[in-house]
């Protein structure tokens, strides 16, 4: 039996798909929706909207962003000679929010899986190599410490290794299995401190 009308457990249900809810946050977040006033609603849908639009990969490293380039790889004071190699958008913001690193970055958008039938070209990997032509001294491979992310990074050393251009990996700090978006900006700096050769 529905405990309230179509439209509202539209809400309830759409809020549901999001990601980290579930169906008692979805409810709070649709009666928490419906009570604000108008003008806050088309705000926030004008804005889910507008960024559903409007963004896009960064032409260089791939993260989010509403330019061509994103505000990463515009900035003339980055070292575009040392690449750091993340699994996705939100772990770029992670180490961001050091404010130490001062490279540039390269988001995969996923990790290699074969139980998941997730291979090297469903990945960014061919535009990182192209990245690579240029005057790169430092790859540091900072994926995640689950089985996918270790692969990741075995596979990525492989490529590179040939070319001469040095390859470290985050050092351990970083819990296994555990997703760099959750870490402390201490232990992502010591990880990044620590980093090795692989």
């Amino acid at each position: 039996m529905d405990l309230y009308s179509g439209y509202i457990n539209r809400l309830i249900e759409e809020l549901s798909h999001l990601p980290g809810i579930g169906s008692k946050s979805a409810q709070r977040l649709a009666f928490y929706l419906i009570n604000l006033p108008k003008e806050r609603v088309q705000r926030f849908t004008n804005a889910v909207t507008e960024a559903r639009e409007n963004v896009k990969y960064c032409e260089r490293c791939f993260t989010l962003t509403d330019q061509t380039i994103c505000p990463v790889c515009a900035n003339a004071r980055r070292d575009t000679g040392t690449i750091m190699v993340v699994e996705n958008p939100r772990d770029l913001a992670a180490y961001e929010k050091t404010g130490k690193y001062e490279g540039v970055y390269h988001v995969l958008h996923g990790a290699i899986s074969p139980m998941l039938g997730i291979g090297p070209g469903d990945i960014k990997l061919k535009e990182l190599m192209a990245r690579l032509q240029k005057d790169v001294r430092e790859v540091i491979i900072a994926t995640n410490s689950s089985l996918e992310g270790e692969t990741t990074a075995m596979y990525i050393s492989k490529l590179i290794k040939p070319t001469g251009i040095r390859v470290t990996r985050i050092a351990s700090g970083v819990p296994v299995g555990g997703d760099l978006e959750y870490i402390d900006e201490v232990t992502l700096l010591r990880a990044l401190e620590g980093r090795t050769e692989i």
